[in-house]
């Protein structure tokens, strides 16, 4: 008996102890980035998969137009764009099926749905939802009925029918059942439902590399939304490894260096590297952030600014509204900038995201009173991501109403990864 009153404390100490190691371990290596950084190869598939859009483009006949060659020289350009983020491949891609849909007088389906795919991947949802329901018109499987109508549906907020599209296409192995079930259960806040459904789909396609891996990344990404960092990382290099052009995954591994590890330096070499490779300003907004964990008011601007000059490109259109709205209503401070890209946005789709973003656009411009109208309209008691229940708690503080404002404080916290250094720290005074 004196034995187990003499161990029990000396097991409390070592189990404290080593809950302070896993705390304070650090989750991504220098080793392995400056090897992947060193060692970076284009990945034969990309190579493939530029052969390939050749041999469709060449067979593409002006004098006879067609929908197989077109449709498949389409299709590769849409895989580049993925893989290396110029936004020029999937305009070319949606300009080519564009031209089929009229070589065809309008009734061909798969173009029309090709097109609602490809205008959901620039942020044209409108757009999309009319292309869909051409499609509709003249004719769909219905695999590919409930797929692309889910699609649409959940963007743009409708997610009553989204739900519905869902249960009749429940599958025990279908990769597009699990991979759409993620993004349900994500929304109702069913974290660990959603990561299960993820992690199912990447099953799916194991013999897919290429999908499989869009899955796994995408479940990494959930992992960080749990606060599961460890498990992100592992998840993102298995990535990497099916794909060492998944910029997305790299991209991953910078940021819980930024916000677990704090090597804002290792991040700043990530998302470096990033940039030099992938043409999309995604990661000039991380170099954004990393200047806000070093204090650089200097560096935040300059970032910021890089940032907006290329995100505000025509060619992006509605793309990049949610980082914009963060830049202007914070370190640019031009909030009347962010409530014109919040109503912009708002007319392209209304979900409980997008009117928090108005909600918070409109109090950041001093329009309080409206800002609250509108968050009792189209905000309150709707699921919300961290940034948008932290925007509302600033919100509330605003108004006098602690009780509320520290009610989503706490919320944003359990998602407090996903939150830039500056968010999160000022989260943490919030909470203290």
């Amino acid at each position: 008996m004196k034995m187990k009153i003499l161990l029990i404390p000396g097991m409390l100490i070592l189990f404290g102890l080593s809950g302070c190691t896993r705390q304070k371990k650090t989750i991504i290596s220098e080793f392995y980035i400056d090897s992947l950084i060193n060692n970076y190869l284009e990945p034969e598939f990309a190579r493939s998969n530029d052969s390939s859009m050749q041999f469709w483009k060449n067979r593409i006949n002006s004098a006879l137009p067609g929908l197989v060659s077109e449709s498949k020289y389409a299709g590769f350009l849409s895989m580049r764009f993925h893989l290396f983020g110029d936004i020029q491949d999937i305009r070319k891609a949606d300009s080519t099926m564009n031209k089929v849909d009229l070589d065809f007088n309008h009734n061909e389906a798969q173009a029309n749905l090709t097109l609602s795919g490809y205008s959901i991947l620039q942020h044209r949802f409108k757009e999309a939802d009319a292309y869909l329901e051409k499609a509709k018109r003249i004719g769909l499987k219905k695999y590919d009925l409930l797929t692309s109508s889910f699609d649409v549906d959940f963007e743009l907020g409708r997610y009553f029918n989204a739900n519905n599209e869902l249960k009749e296409l429940k599958s025990s192995s279908d990769y597009g059942y699990f991979f759409r079930l993620s993004k349900m259960e994500h929304l109702n806040g069913m974290l660990d439902s959603s990561i299960h459904a993820m992690l199912n789909a990447a099953k799916q396609e194991e013999n897919s590399p290429y999908l499989e891996q869009v899955a796994l990344s995408n479940a990494a990404d959930l992992f960080i939304h749990a606060g599961d960092l460890e498990e992100a990382a592992d998840l993102y290099r298995k990535c990497i490894s099916l794909n060492g052009a998944d910029f997305h995954s790299i991209t991953g591994l910078g940021w819980i260096a930024l916000v677990h590890d704090k090597n804002d330096s290792l991040a700043a070499k990530i998302f470096s590297f990033v940039h030099a490779k992938n043409k999309l300003p995604d990661a000039l907004f991380k170099l954004t952030q990393v200047a806000e964990a070093r204090n650089d008011g200097t560096g935040q601007k300059k970032w910021a600014n890089k940032f907006v000059s290329c995100a505000t490109d025509s060619v992006y259109g509605n793309m990049y509204n949610k980082y914009l709205i963060e830049l202007y209503t914070g370190i640019l401070h031009d909030p009347s900038r962010a409530e014109q890209i919040s109503r912009k946005e708002l007319e392209n789709r209304s979900t409980p995201q997008t009117n928090a973003w108005f909600a918070w656009s409109l109090f950041s411009n001093n329009k309080k009173n409206e800002a609250y109208i509108q968050f009792q309209k189209n905000v309150s008691g709707k699921p919300l991501e961290g940034l948008e229940l932290y925007w509302m708690g600033k919100l509330m503080q605003g108004l006098n109403k602690g009780y509320n404002a520290q009610a989503f404080y706490k919320a944003a916290n359990i998602n407090k990864f996903d939150l830039s250094p500056a968010i999160l720290s000022d989260l943490e005074k919030q909470l203290e």
